[in-house]
């Protein structure tokens, strides 16, 4: 992947955590385990992901926040029935410059991953799939590597500062209202936008 590919990255997360969001910036899990939030992750995941050492890195992959080069992924579709209570952080892109930023080649806690310091880690990551439709196929092997690749993250140590959010998608009017007032005051107010197709709600 080159950077011009990157417009850029994405955060899902429950939108009862943006007001601490918008003062605190993204925590990693270790840091926001010690706070008041809701989380949308799956436990057994997490499970899997505390064991996971960022070789050269920090100590355990909990210790990064992670962020997606695309949200339409399988988490997403996992949580698509809750699409109302989801949003999706607009990262900058130029965090990926910031120094002590890991990329991840796929799913950062799946097997055979590639760990690379960014910007340079960029080269390794698929474009095709990651920016895909979907990770479907029919070869399980394919399927695997298709859907794991479609989370690659990027891992930012401690927290995502508030200065990189640049703005919010949301799946519908609802959600959008619900937001807009959510963030009454805050700049992010006029920088939320209605993204159906990221939440998997064509129809």
């Amino acid at each position: 992947m080159k950077r011009s590919d990157i417009k850029e990255l994405h955060y899902i997360t429950h939108i009862d955590n943006l007001k601490s969001i918008c003062e605190h910036g993204i925590l990693c899990h270790n840091r926001a385990k010690k706070m008041k939030f809701t989380s949308v992750a799956n436990g057994e995941i997490q499970e899997r992901r505390k064991k996971v050492v960022i070789p050269g890195g920090k100590s355990k992959l909990h210790s990064y926040a992670n962020l997606y080069f695309n949200a339409r992924n399988p988490m997403m579709f996992k949580r698509k029935v809750m699409h109302k209570e989801l949003c999706v952080l607009q990262i900058d892109c130029t965090i990926l410059d910031e120094p002590n930023i890991i990329i991840s080649d796929r799913n950062a806690s799946s097997g055979y991953v590639l760990f690379s310091p960014s910007p340079s880690g960029l080269k390794n990551l698929d474009r095709a799939l990651i920016f895909a439709d979907d990770w479907t196929d029919d070869d399980p092997i394919e399927y695997w590597i298709r859907k794991s690749t479609i989370c690659a993250e990027v891992l930012v140590p401690d927290y995502v500062e508030p200065i990189f959010i640049k703005g919010l998608y949301v799946s519908c009017k609802d959600t959008f209202q619900k937001v807009k007032q959510l963030l009454r005051g805050s700049s992010l107010a006029e920088k939320i936008f209605m993204n159906p197709k990221l939440f998997f709600r064509e129809g």
